[in-house]
């Protein structure tokens, strides 16, 4: 994925079924009224009539925004032109998040790399505080998709609101090949940039909205039935992604979990 174009990153959140997939109506959201920055505003800027984000990393700080508005269920996406060039060290993180020890994320972290040498995207879901569900994509959509077995014991991430957050940080110290990599701080200041904020989601107004955001209506489309399960083609290009692309897949790293995997393991994926 090259830092020189504008890759599309779209979270859709659903009841049924978390995944990358696009919805051709989105909601107008600029960054200049639905964002803020929560670190490193010094030297980041938004601009364009609020439609352009621009995150810095330096020496001094890294960057970061995150949504005034929390979500239950939906879509979020937004365009991100990644650091261009030698990026080895850098993160661009995007991803949604509720508060709190015990706190639901849907995270998707761009890994820099050497000039020439393309990004890394590492994904992970976090539910009740609990992640450890890392896969890593490149390339292709659908990305990743994690099922609802809420009904089977496996818990999933329904009800908590969520924020929509995007940094760019120093992580030289795993991010590029384990960390052999480090940030060339001569090339710096490293530079990601946004546009197209759209938000399709249901508010988050407080518990009531678990019941809210759930029920079917053609208003909630993430309860239409095409977002329970991907569509045979979407499955072919998910299983050509895993067969070519993945690089890491928690659920195939049996020493990491001691023989003790994760429930959702053994059950389809997508």
């Amino acid at each position: 994925m090259a830092g020189l174009s504008y890759p599309l990153v779209l979270a859709a959140l659903s009841a049924f079924i978390l995944a990358l997939a696009l919805h051709p109506v989105s909601v107008d959201a600029k960054f200049s009224k639905s964002t803020y920055f929560n670190w490193g505003g010094h030297h980041s800027s938004i601009s364009g009539n609020g439609e352009d984000l621009q995150l810095v990393l330096d020496k001094t700080s890294g960057s970061g925004i995150q949504s005034k508005q929390a979500f239950l269920f939906g879509s979020i996406q937004m365009l991100i032109k990644l650091v261009p060039g030698n990026s080895a060290g850098t993160v661009t993180a995007y991803y949604v998040s509720s508060t709190g020890d015990r706190h639901d994320e849907i995270d998707f972290e761009f890994l820099g790399n050497v000039s020439g040498q393309p990004y890394i995207i590492h994904t992970n879901v976090f539910v009740q505080g609990n992640g450890s569900r890392e896969q890593w994509y490149v390339d292709s959509v659908p990305i990743r998709v994690y099922r609802n077995y809420e009904s089977q014991g496996v818990p999933f991430p329904n009800k908590q609101g969520m924020r929509v957050y995007s940094s760019l940080w120093n992580a030289d110290n795993w991010a590029t090949r384990g960390g052999l990599e480090k940030i060339d701080w001569n090339s710096a200041p490293f530079v990601a940039r946004y546009r197209n904020f759209r938000a399709r989601a249901c508010k988050w107004n407080g518990q009531p909205s678990i019941t809210k955001c759930a029920v079917n209506s053609p208003a909630n489309w993430w309860t239409s039935p095409v977002y329970k399960q991907l569509s045979s083609a979407k499955q072919g290009q998910m299983k050509w992604v895993r067969d070519n692309h993945m690089i890491y897949d928690y659920c195939r790293d049996f020493k990491r979990f001691n023989g003790n995997m994760p429930p959702e393991c053994f059950k389809p994926q997508f």
